[in-house]
Protein backbone atom coordinates (compact mmCIF):
# COMPACT_ATOMS: atom_id res chain seq x y z
CA UNK A 1 0.00 0.00 0.00
CA UNK A 2 1.03 3.42 -0.83
CA UNK A 3 2.95 5.63 1.79
CA UNK A 4 0.34 9.09 2.64
CA UNK A 5 0.59 12.47 3.89
CA UNK A 6 -2.65 13.60 4.68
CA UNK A 7 -3.27 17.45 4.32
CA UNK A 8 -5.95 18.69 6.45
CA UNK A 9 -7.29 22.08 5.08
CA UNK A 10 -8.37 25.05 6.77
CA UNK A 11 -8.94 26.98 3.88
CA UNK A 12 -5.83 28.10 3.06
CA UNK A 13 -5.04 29.46 -0.71
CA UNK A 14 -1.91 27.93 -0.16
CA UNK A 15 -3.01 24.37 0.41
CA UNK A 16 -1.81 23.17 -3.09
CA UNK A 17 1.40 24.56 -2.70
CA UNK A 18 1.84 22.06 0.28
CA UNK A 19 0.42 19.36 -1.79
CA UNK A 20 3.03 20.15 -4.68
CA UNK A 21 5.94 20.40 -1.96
CA UNK A 22 5.09 16.89 -0.16
CA UNK A 23 4.59 14.81 -4.07
CA UNK A 24 7.81 16.56 -5.50
CA UNK A 25 9.77 14.78 -2.56
CA UNK A 26 8.20 11.70 -3.89
CA UNK A 27 5.70 11.32 -1.66
CA UNK A 28 1.81 10.57 -1.80
CA UNK A 29 -0.50 12.64 0.07
CA UNK A 30 -4.52 13.95 -0.45
CA UNK A 31 -5.88 17.20 0.78
CA UNK A 32 -9.13 17.00 2.67
CA UNK A 33 -11.24 19.25 4.21
CA UNK A 34 -10.28 19.80 8.17
CA UNK A 35 -14.15 18.62 8.70
CA UNK A 36 -13.87 15.26 6.85
CA UNK A 37 -13.55 12.13 8.90
CA UNK A 38 -10.76 9.45 8.27
CA UNK A 39 -9.32 6.08 9.06
CA UNK A 40 -5.26 5.83 10.50
CA UNK A 41 -4.44 3.28 7.56
CA UNK A 42 -1.38 1.62 8.15
CA UNK A 43 -0.06 3.48 4.97
CA UNK A 44 -0.93 6.73 7.17
CA UNK A 45 2.79 8.25 7.91
CA UNK A 46 2.14 12.28 8.87
CA UNK A 47 -0.64 14.90 8.99
CA UNK A 48 -0.24 18.70 7.91
CA UNK A 49 -2.45 21.22 9.37
CA UNK A 50 -3.19 24.03 6.48
CA UNK A 51 -3.09 27.67 7.27
CA UNK A 52 -6.63 29.48 7.21
CA UNK A 53 -7.94 32.97 6.44
CA UNK A 54 -9.45 32.45 9.84
CA UNK A 55 -8.25 33.24 13.44
CA UNK A 56 -8.23 30.93 16.26
CA UNK A 57 -10.02 33.45 18.41
CA UNK A 58 -12.84 33.58 15.97
CA UNK A 59 -15.80 32.08 17.69
CA UNK A 60 -16.27 29.42 15.25
CA UNK A 61 -12.80 28.93 14.93
CA UNK A 62 -12.28 25.59 12.75
CA UNK A 63 -11.07 22.94 15.11
CA UNK A 64 -9.52 19.39 15.07
CA UNK A 65 -8.58 16.38 17.44
CA UNK A 66 -5.17 17.19 17.24
CA UNK A 67 -4.30 15.05 20.74
CA UNK A 68 -6.03 12.22 18.95
CA UNK A 69 -4.26 12.22 15.69
CA UNK A 70 -0.38 12.79 17.68
CA UNK A 71 -1.84 9.51 19.46
CA UNK A 72 -1.13 7.87 15.86
CA UNK A 73 1.17 9.22 13.80
CA UNK A 74 3.46 13.15 13.55
CA UNK A 75 1.91 16.47 12.77
CA UNK A 76 3.01 19.60 11.14
CA UNK A 77 1.22 22.89 11.40
CA UNK A 78 1.79 25.37 9.36
CA UNK A 79 0.47 28.99 9.85
CA UNK A 80 -2.81 28.40 11.19
CA UNK A 81 -1.74 25.13 12.12
CA UNK A 82 0.73 26.30 13.99
CA UNK A 83 -1.72 28.65 16.12
CA UNK A 84 -4.65 26.44 16.51
CA UNK A 85 -2.07 23.38 17.85
CA UNK A 86 -0.55 26.07 20.48
CA UNK A 87 -3.87 27.25 21.18
CA UNK A 88 -5.51 23.53 21.70
CA UNK A 89 -2.12 22.86 24.50
CA UNK A 90 -3.05 25.82 26.36
CA UNK A 91 -0.52 28.56 24.54
CA UNK A 92 -1.56 32.42 23.75
CA UNK A 93 -2.33 33.59 20.42
CA UNK A 94 -3.04 36.88 19.74
CA UNK A 95 -3.99 38.97 16.90
CA UNK A 96 -0.85 41.10 16.36
CA UNK A 97 0.05 44.71 16.67
CA UNK A 98 1.05 44.72 13.05
CA UNK A 99 -0.39 42.49 10.23
CA UNK A 100 2.66 40.38 8.56
CA UNK A 101 3.19 39.60 5.54
CA UNK A 102 5.89 39.09 3.03
CA UNK A 103 9.58 37.94 3.32
CA UNK A 104 11.36 37.72 6.81
CA UNK A 105 14.54 36.40 8.12
CA UNK A 106 13.90 33.69 10.16
CA UNK A 107 17.18 32.93 12.70
CA UNK A 108 17.29 28.96 14.30
CA UNK A 109 17.57 28.42 17.68
CA UNK A 110 18.43 24.96 17.39
CA UNK A 111 19.48 24.22 13.72
CA UNK A 112 19.71 20.91 15.28
CA UNK A 113 17.02 19.82 15.50
CA UNK A 114 15.45 16.84 13.11
CA UNK A 115 13.21 19.94 11.26
CA UNK A 116 15.83 21.82 10.74
CA UNK A 117 18.75 20.18 9.47
CA UNK A 118 20.72 21.21 6.90
CA UNK A 119 18.69 24.86 7.03
CA UNK A 120 20.95 28.14 7.38
CA UNK A 121 21.09 29.71 10.66
CA UNK A 122 19.70 32.64 9.05
CA UNK A 123 16.86 31.67 6.45
CA UNK A 124 14.50 33.92 4.04
CA UNK A 125 10.64 32.93 5.00
CA UNK A 126 7.48 34.20 3.79
CA UNK A 127 4.94 35.30 6.27
CA UNK A 128 1.17 36.05 6.14
CA UNK A 129 -0.47 36.14 9.31
CA UNK A 130 -2.93 38.29 11.58
CA UNK A 131 -2.20 36.46 14.96
CA UNK A 132 0.85 35.68 16.62
CA UNK A 133 1.93 33.03 19.13
CA UNK A 134 3.57 34.96 21.75
CA UNK A 135 3.15 32.07 24.67
CA UNK A 136 4.13 28.47 23.89
CA UNK A 137 2.21 25.81 25.94
CA UNK A 138 4.77 24.17 29.06
CA UNK A 139 6.85 21.34 27.59
CA UNK A 140 6.96 23.16 24.02
CA UNK A 141 10.09 24.45 22.32
CA UNK A 142 10.90 27.05 20.23
CA UNK A 143 13.24 26.47 17.60
CA UNK A 144 12.99 29.45 15.56
CA UNK A 145 12.42 33.29 15.49
CA UNK A 146 12.50 36.44 13.10
CA UNK A 147 12.98 40.23 14.15
CA UNK A 148 9.12 40.27 14.36
CA UNK A 149 7.87 37.55 15.95
CA UNK A 150 8.98 35.55 19.61
CA UNK A 151 8.25 31.90 18.01
CA UNK A 152 8.80 31.14 14.33
CA UNK A 153 9.15 27.37 14.41
CA UNK A 154 8.38 25.10 17.58
CA UNK A 155 7.84 21.63 18.84
CA UNK A 156 6.60 19.87 21.33
CA UNK A 157 8.03 16.16 21.85
CA UNK A 158 5.93 14.77 25.14
CA UNK A 159 3.33 13.17 22.54
CA UNK A 160 3.50 9.75 21.75
CA UNK A 161 4.58 11.28 18.10
CA UNK A 162 5.66 15.02 17.36
CA UNK A 163 4.06 17.91 16.85
CA UNK A 164 6.30 20.74 14.93
CA UNK A 165 4.68 24.18 13.96
CA UNK A 166 5.75 26.86 11.44
CA UNK A 167 4.34 29.89 11.54
CA UNK A 168 5.77 30.92 8.25
CA UNK A 169 4.68 29.43 5.20
CA UNK A 170 7.66 26.60 3.55
CA UNK A 171 5.31 25.45 0.77
CA UNK A 172 5.40 29.38 -0.92
CA UNK A 173 8.51 30.21 -3.65
CA UNK A 174 9.88 32.85 -1.48
CA UNK A 175 10.40 31.04 1.66
CA UNK A 176 13.94 30.27 0.43
CA UNK A 177 15.05 27.01 2.02
CA UNK A 178 10.91 25.55 2.57
CA UNK A 179 11.36 23.14 0.75
CA UNK A 180 14.10 21.50 2.91
CA UNK A 181 12.21 21.52 6.12
CA UNK A 182 9.20 20.22 4.25
CA UNK A 183 11.70 16.97 3.25
CA UNK A 184 13.10 17.26 6.81
CA UNK A 185 9.21 16.55 7.95
CA UNK A 186 8.26 13.64 5.56
CA UNK A 187 11.69 11.92 5.63
CA UNK A 188 13.23 12.36 9.00
CA UNK A 189 10.42 12.79 11.30
CA UNK A 190 7.50 10.74 9.20
CA UNK A 191 9.97 8.16 7.75
CA UNK A 192 8.24 8.00 4.99
CA UNK A 193 10.39 6.09 2.07
CA UNK A 194 10.07 8.20 -0.89
CA UNK A 195 9.50 5.96 -3.53
CA UNK A 196 6.23 7.73 -5.04
CA UNK A 197 6.85 7.78 -8.74
CA UNK A 198 5.59 7.58 -12.00
CA UNK A 199 6.79 4.16 -12.74
CA UNK A 200 5.15 3.64 -9.25
CA UNK A 201 2.18 5.54 -10.23
CA UNK A 202 2.19 3.93 -12.96
CA UNK A 203 1.98 -0.11 -12.02
CA UNK A 204 -0.48 0.83 -9.02
CA UNK A 205 -2.81 2.40 -11.21
CA UNK A 206 -3.06 -0.19 -13.34
CA UNK A 207 -3.46 -3.14 -11.13
CA UNK A 208 -6.35 -0.74 -9.26
CA UNK A 209 -7.91 -0.31 -12.68
CA UNK A 210 -7.67 -3.89 -13.31
CA UNK A 211 -8.99 -4.80 -10.10
CA UNK A 212 -12.01 -1.98 -10.58
CA UNK A 213 -12.94 -2.72 -13.94
CA UNK A 214 -12.22 -6.65 -14.31
CA UNK A 215 -13.45 -8.00 -18.17
CA UNK A 216 -16.06 -5.72 -18.44
CA UNK A 217 -15.92 -2.71 -21.14
CA UNK A 218 -15.07 1.28 -21.00
CA UNK A 219 -16.34 3.75 -23.07
CA UNK A 220 -14.19 7.34 -22.99
CA UNK A 221 -14.07 10.41 -24.74
CA UNK A 222 -10.95 11.70 -25.84
CA UNK A 223 -10.17 15.68 -26.90
CA UNK A 224 -6.50 14.90 -28.37
CA UNK A 225 -5.48 16.68 -24.63
CA UNK A 226 -2.94 15.55 -22.41
CA UNK A 227 -5.03 14.49 -19.35
CA UNK A 228 -7.81 12.41 -21.64
CA UNK A 229 -5.00 11.04 -23.54
CA UNK A 230 -2.93 9.87 -20.27
CA UNK A 231 -6.00 8.47 -19.19
CA UNK A 232 -6.74 6.41 -21.94
CA UNK A 233 -3.12 4.97 -22.07
CA UNK A 234 -3.48 3.73 -18.73
CA UNK A 235 -6.43 2.41 -18.80
CA UNK A 236 -5.78 0.59 -22.33
CA UNK A 237 -2.65 -0.78 -20.29
CA UNK A 238 -5.23 -2.56 -18.27
CA UNK A 239 -8.10 -4.20 -20.31
CA UNK A 240 -6.74 -3.28 -24.12
CA UNK A 241 -9.11 -2.87 -26.40
CA UNK A 242 -12.17 -2.94 -24.68
CA UNK A 243 -11.56 0.63 -24.11
CA UNK A 244 -13.52 1.94 -26.96
CA UNK A 245 -12.12 6.21 -27.77
CA UNK A 246 -14.43 8.16 -29.20
CA UNK A 247 -13.06 11.56 -31.15
CA UNK A 248 -15.55 14.02 -32.00
CA UNK A 249 -14.16 16.73 -34.38
CA UNK A 250 -16.64 19.75 -33.25
CA UNK A 251 -15.01 21.67 -36.51
CA UNK A 252 -13.53 24.20 -33.92
CA UNK A 253 -9.82 22.44 -33.46
CA UNK A 254 -6.97 23.51 -34.30
CA UNK A 255 -5.36 22.94 -38.03
CA UNK A 256 -5.31 19.65 -38.93
CA UNK A 257 -5.60 18.34 -35.46
CA UNK A 258 -8.07 15.80 -35.73
CA UNK A 259 -6.10 13.76 -38.61
CA UNK A 260 -2.93 14.05 -36.23
CA UNK A 261 -4.35 13.03 -32.89
CA UNK A 262 -5.70 9.93 -34.54
CA UNK A 263 -2.46 9.36 -35.75
CA UNK A 264 -0.96 9.66 -32.66
CA UNK A 265 -3.54 7.56 -31.07
CA UNK A 266 -3.07 5.06 -34.14
CA UNK A 267 0.83 4.88 -32.83
CA UNK A 268 -0.17 4.45 -28.95
CA UNK A 269 -2.09 1.62 -30.16
CA UNK A 270 -5.59 2.76 -28.66
CA UNK A 271 -8.91 1.74 -29.63
CA UNK A 272 -10.33 5.07 -30.72
CA UNK A 273 -12.90 5.85 -33.54
CA UNK A 274 -12.90 9.30 -35.09
CA UNK A 275 -16.32 11.09 -36.03
CA UNK A 276 -16.71 13.81 -38.56
CA UNK A 277 -19.24 16.13 -36.70
CA UNK A 278 -17.83 19.42 -38.58
CA UNK A 279 -21.25 19.88 -39.95
CA UNK A 280 -23.40 19.68 -37.32
CA UNK A 281 -21.61 21.82 -35.12
CA UNK A 282 -21.08 25.04 -38.01
CA UNK A 283 -24.77 24.58 -38.68
CA UNK A 284 -26.28 25.07 -34.87
CA UNK A 285 -23.47 27.83 -34.09
CA UNK A 286 -24.71 29.50 -36.95
CA UNK A 287 -26.48 33.24 -35.38
CA UNK A 288 -25.44 32.31 -31.93
CA UNK A 289 -22.22 35.09 -31.32
CA UNK A 290 -23.26 34.79 -27.09
CA UNK A 291 -19.98 33.40 -25.41
CA UNK A 292 -21.92 31.34 -23.52
CA UNK A 293 -24.61 30.13 -25.88
CA UNK A 294 -21.74 29.08 -27.94
CA UNK A 295 -20.52 26.86 -24.96
CA UNK A 296 -23.51 25.26 -24.67
CA UNK A 297 -24.19 24.32 -27.62
CA UNK A 298 -20.55 22.58 -28.25
CA UNK A 299 -21.21 20.56 -24.87
CA UNK A 300 -25.17 19.65 -25.92
CA UNK A 301 -24.22 18.57 -29.27
CA UNK A 302 -21.27 16.02 -28.14
CA UNK A 303 -22.83 14.60 -25.55
CA UNK A 304 -25.52 13.96 -28.25
CA UNK A 305 -22.76 12.73 -30.90
CA UNK A 306 -21.14 10.71 -28.13
CA UNK A 307 -24.33 9.00 -26.86
CA UNK A 308 -25.56 8.63 -30.48
CA UNK A 309 -21.88 6.35 -30.84
CA UNK A 310 -22.35 4.83 -27.58
CA UNK A 311 -25.37 3.22 -28.39
CA UNK A 312 -23.95 1.21 -31.36
CA UNK A 313 -21.53 -0.68 -28.31
CA UNK A 314 -23.39 -3.05 -26.16
CA UNK A 315 -22.87 -4.02 -22.17
CA UNK A 316 -20.76 -0.70 -21.80
CA UNK A 317 -20.67 -0.37 -17.77
CA UNK A 318 -17.78 2.41 -17.17
CA UNK A 319 -17.02 5.41 -18.36
CA UNK A 320 -13.27 6.99 -18.86
CA UNK A 321 -12.57 10.56 -17.65
CA UNK A 322 -9.66 12.63 -17.67
CA UNK A 323 -10.52 14.42 -14.18
CA UNK A 324 -7.17 15.53 -12.67
CA UNK A 325 -6.93 16.65 -8.43
CA UNK A 326 -7.04 20.32 -8.80
CA UNK A 327 -10.87 19.79 -10.34
CA UNK A 328 -11.54 17.56 -7.20
CA UNK A 329 -9.58 20.04 -4.45
CA UNK A 330 -11.97 22.80 -6.42
CA UNK A 331 -14.75 21.24 -6.19
CA UNK A 332 -14.71 20.54 -2.10
CA UNK A 333 -15.21 22.79 0.03
CA UNK A 334 -13.05 23.00 3.69
CA UNK A 335 -16.58 24.26 5.06
CA UNK A 336 -18.50 20.56 4.59
CA UNK A 337 -18.85 17.57 2.76
CA UNK A 338 -17.86 16.44 -0.64
CA UNK A 339 -19.74 19.22 -3.16
CA UNK A 340 -20.09 17.45 -6.38
CA UNK A 341 -16.73 16.34 -8.39
CA UNK A 342 -16.48 18.75 -11.59
CA UNK A 343 -17.06 17.54 -15.12
CA UNK A 344 -13.91 16.82 -17.61
CA UNK A 345 -14.66 20.31 -19.45
CA UNK A 346 -14.46 17.77 -22.47
CA UNK A 347 -17.43 15.49 -21.32
CA UNK A 348 -19.82 18.12 -20.20
CA UNK A 349 -22.55 16.21 -17.91
CA UNK A 350 -22.08 12.72 -19.74
CA UNK A 351 -21.94 11.12 -15.93
CA UNK A 352 -25.04 12.07 -14.95
CA UNK A 353 -26.56 11.17 -18.56
CA UNK A 354 -25.64 7.60 -19.19
CA UNK A 355 -25.77 6.36 -15.61
CA UNK A 356 -22.40 4.43 -15.86
CA UNK A 357 -19.68 4.08 -13.25
CA UNK A 358 -17.06 6.40 -13.73
CA UNK A 359 -13.04 5.67 -14.35
CA UNK A 360 -10.68 8.05 -13.71
CA UNK A 361 -7.20 6.88 -13.41
CA UNK A 362 -5.61 10.92 -12.95
CA UNK A 363 -8.11 12.09 -10.31
CA UNK A 364 -5.17 12.51 -7.38
CA UNK A 365 -2.37 13.98 -9.86
CA UNK A 366 -1.65 17.40 -10.51
CA UNK A 367 -0.65 18.69 -14.12
CA UNK A 368 2.56 18.12 -14.07
CA UNK A 369 2.36 15.12 -12.33
CA UNK A 370 0.34 14.07 -15.65
CA UNK A 371 2.80 15.00 -18.51
CA UNK A 372 5.86 12.88 -16.20
CA UNK A 373 3.48 9.68 -16.34
CA UNK A 374 2.59 10.54 -19.89
CA UNK A 375 6.58 10.54 -20.52
CA UNK A 376 6.92 7.51 -18.60
CA UNK A 377 4.22 5.71 -20.56
CA UNK A 378 6.15 6.82 -23.94
CA UNK A 379 3.14 9.24 -25.17
CA UNK A 380 5.28 12.01 -27.88
CA UNK A 381 6.32 14.65 -26.64
CA UNK A 382 4.38 16.92 -29.28
CA UNK A 383 1.19 15.32 -27.54
CA UNK A 384 2.51 15.53 -23.56
CA UNK A 385 3.75 18.99 -23.63
CA UNK A 386 1.14 20.60 -25.51
CA UNK A 387 -0.13 23.98 -24.36
CA UNK A 388 -3.74 23.63 -22.66
CA UNK A 389 -6.63 24.28 -25.24
CA UNK A 390 -9.81 25.14 -24.48
CA UNK A 391 -12.78 22.55 -24.46
CA UNK A 392 -14.87 24.81 -26.51
CA UNK A 393 -11.77 24.96 -28.60
CA UNK A 394 -11.60 28.19 -31.92
CA UNK A 395 -15.48 28.71 -31.17
CA UNK A 396 -14.26 31.03 -27.85
CA UNK A 397 -11.56 32.32 -30.02
CA UNK A 398 -13.60 33.63 -32.35
CA UNK A 399 -15.67 36.46 -30.82
CA UNK A 400 -19.05 36.82 -32.29
CA UNK A 401 -20.71 34.22 -34.71
CA UNK A 402 -18.60 31.02 -35.83
CA UNK A 403 -18.87 30.12 -39.17
CA UNK A 404 -16.95 27.66 -41.37
CA UNK A 405 -15.02 30.43 -42.92
CA UNK A 406 -13.92 32.49 -39.86
CA UNK A 407 -12.59 28.70 -38.89
CA UNK A 408 -10.68 28.79 -41.81
CA UNK A 409 -9.13 32.00 -41.35
CA UNK A 410 -8.48 31.50 -37.33
CA UNK A 411 -6.74 27.90 -38.04
CA UNK A 412 -4.42 29.16 -40.89
CA UNK A 413 -3.70 32.61 -38.23
CA UNK A 414 -2.79 30.20 -35.82
CA UNK A 415 -0.75 27.54 -37.10
CA UNK A 416 1.90 30.15 -38.76
CA UNK A 417 1.92 31.12 -34.77
CA UNK A 418 2.32 28.03 -33.14
CA UNK A 419 4.44 26.46 -35.66
CA UNK A 420 6.38 29.99 -35.29
CA UNK A 421 7.23 29.49 -31.47
CA UNK A 422 8.23 26.11 -32.05
CA UNK A 423 10.47 27.31 -34.92
CA UNK A 424 11.95 30.13 -32.39
CA UNK A 425 12.43 27.76 -29.30
CA UNK A 426 9.89 30.21 -27.56
CA UNK A 427 6.97 27.24 -26.87
CA UNK A 428 8.30 25.97 -24.19
CA UNK A 429 8.85 29.19 -22.33
CA UNK A 430 5.05 30.17 -22.82
CA UNK A 431 2.45 28.29 -20.71
CA UNK A 432 -0.77 28.47 -23.33
CA UNK A 433 -0.77 30.46 -26.94
CA UNK A 434 -3.23 30.85 -29.23
CA UNK A 435 -4.61 33.74 -31.59
CA UNK A 436 -8.14 35.37 -31.30
CA UNK A 437 -10.19 36.35 -34.14
CA UNK A 438 -11.41 39.56 -33.79
CA UNK A 439 -15.26 41.10 -34.90
CA UNK A 440 -13.18 44.05 -36.31
CA UNK A 441 -12.31 45.16 -39.85
CA UNK A 442 -9.77 47.85 -40.68
CA UNK A 443 -8.24 49.19 -43.99
CA UNK A 444 -5.10 48.04 -45.32
CA UNK A 445 -3.19 48.54 -48.20
CA UNK A 446 -1.67 45.24 -49.90
CA UNK A 447 0.54 46.70 -53.21
CA UNK A 448 -1.62 49.06 -54.53
CA UNK A 449 -4.52 47.47 -53.67
CA UNK A 450 -7.00 48.74 -50.34
CA UNK A 451 -8.09 46.27 -48.10
CA UNK A 452 -10.68 46.13 -45.78
CA UNK A 453 -10.26 43.06 -43.63
CA UNK A 454 -10.02 41.14 -40.03
CA UNK A 455 -7.93 41.84 -37.47
CA UNK A 456 -6.03 39.02 -35.02
CA UNK A 457 -4.72 39.20 -31.50
CA UNK A 458 -1.76 37.07 -30.53
CA UNK A 459 -2.46 35.51 -27.07
CA UNK A 460 0.59 34.11 -24.75
CA UNK A 461 1.05 34.04 -21.17
CA UNK A 462 3.37 32.60 -18.50
CA UNK A 463 2.10 30.87 -15.82
CA UNK A 464 2.18 27.63 -13.39
CA UNK A 465 -1.68 26.61 -13.36
CA UNK A 466 -3.69 28.88 -14.81
CA UNK A 467 -4.85 30.49 -11.91
CA UNK A 468 -3.15 33.52 -12.00
CA UNK A 469 -1.13 34.45 -15.45
CA UNK A 470 1.17 36.72 -16.96
CA UNK A 471 1.46 38.17 -20.22
CA UNK A 472 4.74 36.67 -21.71
CA UNK A 473 7.31 38.93 -22.70
CA UNK A 474 7.70 37.63 -26.53
CA UNK A 475 10.81 39.52 -28.68
CA UNK A 476 9.42 41.83 -30.66
CA UNK A 477 11.83 40.56 -33.91
CA UNK A 478 9.73 37.33 -33.40
CA UNK A 479 5.95 38.97 -33.36
CA UNK A 480 6.96 41.30 -35.94
CA UNK A 481 7.82 38.01 -37.91
CA UNK A 482 4.44 36.47 -37.17
CA UNK A 483 2.65 39.22 -38.11
CA UNK A 484 4.09 39.56 -41.51
CA UNK A 485 3.88 35.77 -42.20
CA UNK A 486 -0.53 35.77 -41.38
CA UNK A 487 -0.87 39.56 -42.95
CA UNK A 488 1.13 37.79 -46.06
CA UNK A 489 -0.45 34.74 -45.93
CA UNK A 490 -3.64 34.61 -45.05
CA UNK A 491 -5.99 35.97 -47.22
CA UNK A 492 -8.64 37.85 -45.20
CA UNK A 493 -6.72 39.20 -42.57
CA UNK A 494 -4.48 42.51 -42.44
CA UNK A 495 -3.81 43.71 -39.21
CA UNK A 496 -2.53 41.96 -35.96
CA UNK A 497 -2.44 42.95 -32.66
CA UNK A 498 -0.10 41.65 -29.55
CA UNK A 499 -2.48 41.26 -25.85
CA UNK A 500 -0.46 42.33 -23.06
CA UNK A 501 -2.86 42.11 -20.61
CA UNK A 502 -2.52 39.77 -17.09
CA UNK A 503 -4.86 37.88 -15.42
CA UNK A 504 -6.08 39.35 -13.04
CA UNK A 505 -8.02 41.68 -14.40
CA UNK A 506 -7.92 40.15 -17.74
CA UNK A 507 -8.66 36.05 -18.78
CA UNK A 508 -6.64 34.00 -20.46
CA UNK A 509 -9.25 33.75 -22.82
CA UNK A 510 -11.19 36.35 -24.52
CA UNK A 511 -14.64 34.33 -24.23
Amino acid sequence: MTEKILILDFGSQYTQLIARSVREANVYCEIIPYSKSFEFEGNLKGIILSGSPFSVNDPNAPVINLKGMLEKVPVLGICYGAQLSTKIYGGRVEKSSKREYGRAQMEAKRSNDALLKGVSEKSQVWMSHGDSILELPAAFEVLATTESIPVAAFKYIKAPHPLYGLQFHPEVHHSTEGKNIIHNFLVTICNCSQDWTPAHFITDTVAQLKAQIGDRKVIMALSGGVDSTVAATLIHKAIGDRLYGIFVDNGVLRKGEFEQVLETYKLLGLNIKGIDAKALFYKELKDNPDPETKRKIIGRLFIEVFQEEAHKLTDIKFLGQGTIYPDVIESVSVHGPSATIKSHHNVGGLPEKMHMELVEPLRFLFKDEVRKVGRELGIPANLIDRHPFPGPGLAIRILGEVTEEKVALLQEADDIYIKALREHDLYATVWQAGTILLPVKSVGVMGDERTYEYTVALRAVTSVDGMTADWAHLPYEFLATVSNEICNNVRGINRVVYDISSKPPATIEWE
